[in-house]
């Protein structure tokens, strides 16, 4: 059974569909977060999400470049710390997976 072609009015809908949840997600953040406690708890909740989101992106891409992700993550948080330099450490990583990569032939 072969499915037709979408319509450019189907395309069009699909597309206002998408750019309409998106900004009520957007609306719907902005006028809630005047609700939302600014102090205790929550307070402390919120100013630690970006990390644990950071961290729930990264690591899985540390977990599948094995021994060498483990290294350059190693190497990047210790070069950070020092430095306080978060583009020399991600410079720092990025050269080490990449010269791990070129001259051990890993992953």
């Amino acid at each position: 059974m072969t499915l037709a072609p979408p319509s450019d009015l189907t395309i069009a809908m699909a597309i206002a569909g998408a750019a309409l949840a998106t900004y009520s997600l957007r609306l719907g953040g902005l006028l809630l977060a005047e609700r939302l406690p600014k102090n205790g708890g929550f307070k402390r909740f919120m100013e630690t999400l970006p990390g644990t989101i950071l961290l729930a992106l990264v690591a899985p891409g540390i977990f599948s470049a094995g021994m060498l992700g483990a290294v350059a993550a190693l190497a990047t948080a210790l070069c950070a710390w020092k430095t306080k330099n978060l583009l020399l450490a991600m410079i720092v990583g990025m050269v080490i997976v990449a010269a791990g990569r070129l001259f051990l032939k890993l992953a």
